[in-house]
């Protein structure tokens, strides 16, 4: 079906927007937890500036994020040679890289899902396990994150939906490389740039449409199964 409307490159691009935000938004989703529990939970010194640098993302532009990684990341940069010579890890100019871009461009979509779930949990039902002998851990896996699922799955499909749309911080980190770089949203800049490209353009301007309609839809309909499951 797709090759009758999308070119082979095209559909490439679509492959690697996919492949490039479902890792994003995996490795990503530990760490968003962790920071939720963390921020909604606990009261700690320094909580105000954790609270900042997860947040951090939605502030400042995409480019500066992108800037951010290169000089940090890059292979002339210190930590990014260090990682190059030592493990042969190498993320600029690399789908890893735009994968990692993402991630952390689309990290407060899930925190901040994740958080207000858990900040909807009623405290009381800890405490009533934890008279009954729960452990932290214990009531971690079988109460918390299971009442937190439906923020945890809102939070992932949203960011999963807003990182095939993500682009200043992957073209300046891993520039437009085709089949190793150039997702949907470089796609359409180069389709842009290019004399007589404006009916690919189109094309993948409205399935950039279609595939975040999508995932709000699908976020929200996971998060109303859940919480149809769990009786909330």
């Amino acid at each position: 079906m797709l090759h009758g409307w999308l070119s082979d490159a095209e559909i490439e691009a679509l492959a690697l927007s996919l492949r490039v935000s479902l890792v994003a938004v995996g490795v990503a989703l530990p760490f968003a937890v962790g920071a939720a529990l963390l921020l909604s939970r606990r009261r700690f010194p320094g909580r105000g500036v954790l609270d900042a640098l997860v947040h951090l993302p939605l502030i400042l532009p995409p480019v500066v994020m992108g800037y951010l990684l290169l000089v940090t990341l890059g292979t002339r940069a210190p930590l990014g040679h260090w990682l190059d010579a030592t493990f042969g890890i190498r993320f600029v100019f690399s789908w890893t890289g735009a994968a990692l871009a993402a991630g952390i461009v689309t990290f407060p979509f899930q925190v901040r899902a994740i958080r207000l779930a858990l900040e909807a949990i009623d405290p009381k039902l800890s405490e009533a396990a934890e008279t009954l002998g729960a452990g932290p851990l214990d009531r971690l896996w079988n109460l918390t994150l299971p009442l937190a699922a439906p923020g945890i799955i809102a939070g992932a499909i949203t960011a999963f939906a807003a990182s095939l749309g993500e682009f200043g911080a992957i073209i300046t980190f891993v520039s437009n490389i085709p089949g190793e770089t150039r997702t949907l949203p470089l796609a359409i800049y180069s389709a842009i740039q290019t004399p007589g490209g404006e009916a690919a353009a189109a094309r993948l301007v409205a399935l950039s449409i279609v595939l975040a309609l999508a995932g709000l839809a699908l976020a929200e309909y996971a998060a109303w199964r859940v919480r149809k499951m769990l009786g909330t």
